[in-house]
């Protein structure tokens, strides 16, 4: 069983950034793909960013340009860099990872919340 752990939410202002770490207990090469996705009450989780082991990384819409996902080889962490921040980006950020073979495991961490208010 693959573990998760998010850390780095708070409070921050509208055009400040944020840095959220997600520590994976295996190697992050053992997982197909590291995402980090964003719910808010009443609403469904989506995808804010991916990241395949290969193939380019992906980004919604919304945060295209002002969020970076990143794999740290040294930390064995998965990051999502926020910048420009905005209050819509408010929510609970989850880390999750998906191994496709033998078959399709998804993992998920305990989220961490993420306030963008002045």
């Amino acid at each position: 069983q693959v573990q998760l752990v998010e850390s780095g939410g708070g409070l921050v202002q509208p055009g400040g950034s944020l840095r959220l770490s997600c520590a994976v207990s295996e190697s992050i090469f053992s997982l197909d793909i590291l995402a980090w996705y964003r719910q808010v009450p009443g609403s469904q989780r989506e995808l804010v960013a991916s990241s395949p082991r290969y193939g380019s990384r992906r980004y919604s819409d919304s945060v295209q340009g002002r969020f970076t996902i990143s794999r740290n080889i040294a930390k064995n962490t998965v990051d999502l860099q926020m910048n420009s921040l905005k209050p819509e980006d408010t929510g609970i950020y989850y880390c999750n990872g998906e191994r496709m073979s033998p078959s399709t495991l998804s993992y998920w961490g305990q989220g961490t919340q993420v306030t963008v208010s002045s």
